[in-house]
């Protein structure tokens, strides 16, 4: 029976372990003669190694605190573009000076270096003709994909789709957002462009661009029917 007690198994020395965590607390004088393999091949104290593992633990939830309070800036960040962008939409009166206004707010707040918007819709008015895309318009085939889909397509565009959303300045467009505006008063495009290839990618969300395509076809809905 002693035999038995005396071949313990480290399976059960470490159930006994897990079961009273307490057992060093009552057994300080222990801990000055333990040592367990470090990954540096020399040996630590029990206790050296407890704070490494929770200086470890520490440092993982201060990179995570870290993380989190950036995501909470740029939230604050994004919140007061769409605030900015809202005010100056609100501020239009015609269609014209919305246009305008977006262009000077994306471009100021949003650090955007191309604005282009297209409505689809038959146009008397010749004063704003780049406004406008006729539902026939030829124009409008480099853009089957994105009109058909209803969803925001970020990339480098095409060379057809550069020269209808931005004219001359077609070929310094490196990356574009592509925001279809689909609403019942209203069918049309809004693309934002930038010099860097990156800037607008084909992994990033949708949210922010379907918020913003929302406020900017809303207001233009209003603007549309005081006419």
């Amino acid at each position: 029976m002693n035999e038995q007690l005396a071949e313990l198994t480290s399976t059960q020395v470490e159930d006994y372990l897990r079961k009273h965590p307490e057992f060093f607390h009552e057994h300080l004088n222990l801990l000055e003669h333990m040592s367990i393999p470090h990954p540096t091949g020399n040996a630590v104290s029990l206790i050296s190694k407890q704070l490494e593992l929770f200086r470890s633990r520490h440092h993982d939830m201060e990179n995570q605190l870290t993380a989190l309070i950036e995501i909470a800036r740029d939230n604050d960040t994004s919140l007061n573009r769409m605030h900015k962008l809202t005010l100056a939409l609100l501020d239009s009166t015609t269609l014209e000076e919305a246009v305008a206004n977006l262009d000077v707010v994306l471009s100021e707040y949003f650090l955007i270096d191309f604005v282009a918007v297209r409505i689809i819709k038959h146009n008397p008015d010749t004063a704003l003709t780049n406004l406008f895309i006729e539902p026939d318009s030829k124009d409008l085939e480099p853009f089957a994909v994105e009109l058909a889909g209803n969803q925001p397509k970020c990339g480098r565009p095409t060379i057809a789709q550069a020269r209808v959303l931005f004219g001359e300045l077609a070929f310094e467009v490196k990356s574009c957002a592509i925001i279809p505006l689909a609403f019942t008063e209203l069918e049309g495009i809004l693309a934002i462009g930038s010099r860097e290839e990156g800037r607008f990618h084909y992994s990033m969300g949708n949210l922010f661009l379907n918020q913003m395509s929302e406020i900017i076809g809303t207001r233009l809905i209003t603007l549309l029917q005081q006419r």
